[in-house]
């Protein structure tokens, strides 16, 4: 899966949240940078931290 930047973008500014939020929330920093590297494939379930930490479902975050 990959994750579609500029809908993150729009999460994170819709849920008021930071990527220093979002690590918070139990998103690792290396796995958070992966993943907004637009280039590469990111496991299900990683997507789905990200999109539980930002309160959204996973279809709002992916291409």
């Amino acid at each position: 899966m990959k994750m579609n930047k500029e809908k993150f973008e729009l999460a994170k500014a819709r849920a008021c949240m930071s990527s220093k939020d979002i690590i918070a929330a139990g998103v690792p920093k290396g796995t958070l940078c992966a993943a907004m590297n637009t280039s590469k494939e990111v496991r299900p379930e990683t997507i789905g931290k990200i999109a539980k930490a930002l309160a959204v479902d996973v279809t709002e975050i992916i291409d």
